[in-house]
């Protein structure tokens, strides 16, 4: 099958799939972005997170918790306030986890070249754990990620191991990163929009499908010059990053 038939039709049966995410919709702060891809013949998004805070109770193995087996007291994609933790962690019997978790997007690229483009921008956009994996079966996958996650424990065997206080705090440190958060989406979303702007000006040929859609019928009005100014807004906020570098890895295994 043709390479070009073969990913159009991994998009129908992507974008038919009923959304198995507990929310079970598209969050809030990335629907104009997740429109956006889609509306691209070249990409289309299979999961996404907008960003969320989110309280935890299960077993912490190291620092990682596996999701899978706790308890989800907690979750918000918008800011937390003290209280709201304080009521969930009574319900704690186990080892509760205090965690900020920013943006996860997944997104199928038509062709490598096609990822490299989306890879760029959400590194200038502040998205610096970025990359990109091929599968032998030509799939090629795009996740973009920040680092600027947070992780802490609360509580052990149900006790709490913290002041109030100090909860108060990180959940000052959690807002900020939220807040952060949805400015490097902003930011993205702009860039994203002037680069995809200038691909199909370099190849006329390639055309929006259904320039009709509604991200594009009501898009908010943003500033044309934000997106020229991405990598020198970003130099000093992400000083401290990782090196984000680009990710390619190629699946020993069908994929």
């Amino acid at each position: 099958m043709d390479r070009n038939a073969e990913f159009k039709r991994w998009k129908a049966q992507g974008l038919s799939k009923a959304d198995l995410s507990r929310k079970g919709s598209v969050d809030e702060d990335v629907v104009e972005l997740v429109q956006l891809l889609n509306g691209r013949e070249q990409y289309f998004t299979t999961s996404s997170c907008a960003g969320r805070i989110i309280l935890l109770d299960g077993n912490i193995n190291g620092f990682e918790v596996q999701k899978q087996n706790c308890c989800w007291l907690l979750v918000t994609h918008k800011p937390c306030v003290k209280d709201d933790v304080i009521v969930a962690l009574k319900k704690a019997n186990g080892d509760a986890i205090l965690k900020f978790e920013p943006l996860i997007l997944h997104v199928q690229c038509r062709q490598l070249q096609d990822a490299q483009i989306l890879h760029s921008v959400a590194i200038d956009s502040g998205f610096r754990n970025s990359g990109i994996t091929v599968g032998k079966r030509g799939k090629t996958m795009l996740a973009i990620r920040s680092t600027h996650g947070l992780e802490v424990p609360l509580s052990h065997k149900g006790k709490l191991m913290v002041t109030e206080e100090y909860i108060d705090f990180l959940l000052k440190v959690a807002n900020q990163k939220m807040e952060e958060n949805k400015k490097r989406i902003e930011r993205f979303y702009n860039c994203l929009q002037h680069a995809l702007e200038k691909e199909t000006n370099s190849h006329p040929k390639e055309k929006i499908k259904d320039k009709n859609n509604s991200s594009y019928s009501h898009k908010k009005k943003r500033n044309p010059e934000a997106c020229g100014k991405c990598i020198e807004e970003n130099d000093k906020e992400l000083e401290n990053d990782d090196d984000p570098g680009i990710s390619v890895t190629i699946f020993p295994e069908d994929y």
